[in-house]
């Protein structure tokens, strides 16, 4: 572990939440963030069979969608306190703000989503957490602008995240110039800034899992005005030779949606996970 995480700054408040006839502990975080000079706030589910002096588990990070927070996942995927014991796994659900698209923003410098959840955020777990410390031992999801989130640290962090999956992402920015989801003010003006549009766009970052040699799972609903670009995305992966899983299934844009699909997303990740328990195992 480096000496920045060893001297980080952290606010932490361990809220442990009662949970009726569920083994595993919820902890609710307060992180300080170097990068953006604030606190932010995550929380981490931890099995029944978690221990310090254990064996160190995988972990899962999920992200919330655009106007959601942290809660946001145990709000519409309340099973996921379950898939900790049943899957051996730690998760974390870190804060991506409001409408951040998990980007270091090129023309807001208070905006650093991707340094804070793919470098702050995973020291900081490894450094208080018993956990695997290598990319085999991590995965990244996330629905909607999670999605892009999950696929978009992955394809640029390929030494933190070893899997990836996305659903009903919205895996291309450049087709939403006009919306009420403040992409402009994370990339810029379209009109002068559109290069920043093409660079952060998952789309445009698809040639980088031919090298990364990650496990990558996409999943859409099939009434999701998102479809189009997962298809695409689909599409680029089949031509590139990219190995990965691709899923539509019927649903729109909504909590059902995701709420449902992250419980296959669990089985693909335990699969991509069993070769590290056997490791560590031994």
């Amino acid at each position: 572990m480096s000496l920045f995480f060893r001297h980080f700054i952290v606010l932490i408040t361990i809220a442990s939440l009662p949970l009726q006839a569920i083994a595993a502990r919820v902890d609710t975080l307060d992180v300080y963030s170097p990068a953006m000079r604030k606190t932010t706030r995550c929380v981490v589910i931890r099995p029944d069979n978690y221990s310090p002096m254990g064996k160190p588990l995988p972990v899962v990070y999920l992200l919330h969608g655009w106007s959601g927070n942290y809660a946001a996942w145990l709000g519409d995927a309340p099973q996921l306190v379950r898939h900790a014991d049943h899957y051996n796994v730690m998760i974390v659900c870190p804060d991506g703000g409001y409408d951040s698209w998990y980007l270091d923003s090129p023309v807001d410098s208070t905006v650093r989503y991707e340094t804070h959840v793919a470098v702050e955020l995973p020291g900081y777990i490894d450094y208080y957490y018993n956990t695997i410390r290598q990319p085999s031992g991590r995965v990244i999801a996330g629905l909607s602008m999670g999605g892009h989130g999950a696929l978009y640290l992955a394809a640029r962090h390929p030494e933190v995240f070893g899997a990836a999956g996305s659903m009903a992402g919205g895996l291309d920015l450049r087709p939403w110039k006009k919306n009420d989801w403040d992409l402009k003010g994370v990339l810029g003006d379209p009109k002068t800034a559109f290069e920043n549009w093409e660079k952060h766009s998952v789309i445009n970052l698809v040639e980088r899992f031919k090298s990364n040699k990650q496990a990558l799972i996409i999943d859409c609903g099939d009434k999701d005005f998102f479809l189009p670009m997962n298809r695409a995305v689909h599409q680029r992966l089949l031509e590139l030779g990219i190995p990965h899983e691709y899923t539509e299934r019927p649903g729109d844009h909504n909590g059902e949606y995701w709420g449902n699909a992250i419980d296959y997303q669990f089985l693909f990740f335990q699969k991509f996970f069993s070769a590290t328990f056997a490791a560590f195992s031994n």
